[in-house]
């Protein structure tokens, strides 16, 4: 049984969470304008930049299983001080290998950093009751995330305008704080993610690190044995390819209705906090809906009414109805992650759940290349209108993969084969 209850383990994962996206929200307003405000070309750092990605993609899968093998708490840490030097890299970076550095410690970050948090959360909450609620937290922690990002959004408003702070440029401002926050939250981790751990010392580790493949492949068993599975993890697929329509192509849109390149990006950046709000609206809104119709339904209705969301982006003619349909495609985005991850994470049992995590996040970015490549192309040859409802079919093609997840209670798949070596 975990030492802590399920309230207490939900209040120290909501303030954890808190305090890794906050300097992800004061990061965006700036983090390609830094770069160019320190000589490096767009192209250099578009170039720079996809190397996170890349980098994501590569170990993605790896490091969930390191978090199944080696525990939770220690993986975090790690992320944590591999953050806490791209940062630190990050403030005296002036040159195109130094930001390539930064973005290829981004990478690995944002790699370790990719579920842990979350399925310790799962983990510690149904060992104190195994018939918790956690689908309530994961909703709050929607809640979390995007009223972090927003503030930190608003906080780098705030610091651009009253900078630069001597030698500091206004701009850089945001990255200095941001670095303090990942100091902040490195000593949370540490003092606030309870884990218990039986075994110690490099026996026990070793034992632990082999145990690596064996979660991986736990995982991608999980994906050959169940049907609910294969159908969460294609959900995420279509997702993360029509993502690309309102995360990409809004202020495109934007600019077309307006007429008015400069007009369009000086008011994404108030619209862009307000979508994180909505979205935070969103996650509070879900669980009165899950509970009334069920959380398959639900992911199936909102799928559905994210399509439509994309669709109107497209059709409405004036700014006024884009930015409006785009506020309530965020809302439905914020409301459909919990009930997704929800889903997802009570089809595992056991020392896979991280390595499910991360296969689940894994495939969502060969999904959005695809879609960045595809609706770009559409919008280029065909038209932006036929792009964006290209991308709102996508996203609500997947919504009938949700009701396979109606028998989810015949299909759990339990992830405990005697090989595997626990977390110590």
């Amino acid at each position: 049984m975990s030492a802590l209850t399920p309230a207490r383990v939900q209040r120290r994962f909501l303030l954890l969470l808190a305090l890794r996206w906050l300097p992800v929200g004061l990061m965006i307003p700036v983090i390609v304008l830094l770069p160019l405000e320190r000589g490096l070309t767009l192209a250099q750092y578009g170039s720079a930049a996809a190397l996170q990605g890349m980098t994501v993609l590569l170990l993605e899968l790896p490091t969930g299983g390191l978090s199944d093998a080696i525990g939770r708490r220690p993986v975090l840490l790690i992320a944590s001080v591999v953050d806490i030097v791209a940062m630190s890299l990050l403030t005296v970076a002036h040159s195109v290998v130094l930001f390539v550095l930064f973005y290829l410690l981004q990478g690995v970050y944002r790699a370790l950093d990719s579920g842990p948090l979350e399925a310790w959360y799962v983990d510690q909450t149904l060992a104190a009751d195994e018939h918790a609620d956690i689908e309530t937290g994961l909703s709050r922690s929607g809640v979390v995330i995007g009223v972090a990002i927003a503030a930190g959004a608003l906080l780098t408003g705030g610091l651009v305008a009253l900078g630069p702070f001597g030698p500091v440029s206004a701009l850089s401002s945001p990255v200095y704080v941001a670095l303090g926050l990942q100091v902040v939250s490195f000593v949370a981790v540490a003092a606030l993610m309870a884990e218990p751990r039986t075994h110690r010392g490099v026996a026990a580790l070793t034992a632990s690190v082999r145990g690596v493949p064996a979660a991986i492949g736990g995982a991608l068993g999980l994906l050959r044995r169940s049907r609910i599975v294969v159908a969460l993890i294609a959900v995420e697929v279509f997702w993360g390819f029509g993502m690309i329509a309102f995360e990409s192509l809004t202020p495109v849109r934007l600019a077309d209705v307006l007429g008015d390149p400069d007009r369009a990006s000086a008011l994404m950046g108030p619209v862009g906090s307000v979508a994180w709000l909505a979205s935070a609206a969103g996650a509070a809104l879900v669980p009165v809906l899950a509970r009334r119709i069920g959380a398959p339904w639900t992911g199936f209705a909102l799928r559905i009414l994210q399509g439509v969301t994309v669709a109107g982006m497209a059709l409405f003619a004036g700014p006024v109805g884009v930015v409006a349909a785009f506020l309530l495609c965020y809302t439905v985005h914020g409301a459909s992650d919990p009930v997704h991850r929800g889903l997802l994470h009570r089809q595992v049992q056991g020392p896979y759940r991280a390595s499910l995590v991360s296969l689940n996040s894994m495939v969502a970015q060969p999904a959005a290349s695809l879609g960045l490549i595809v609706l770009t192309a559409v919008a280029t040859r065909v038209s932006l209108v036929a792009s964006l409802l290209l991308g709102a079919a996508v996203l609500a093609a997947a919504a009938p993969l949700y009701l396979v997840a109606r028998r989810a209670v015949p299909e759990t798949v339990p992830s405990t084969p005697a090989e595997v070596v626990p977390a110590p």
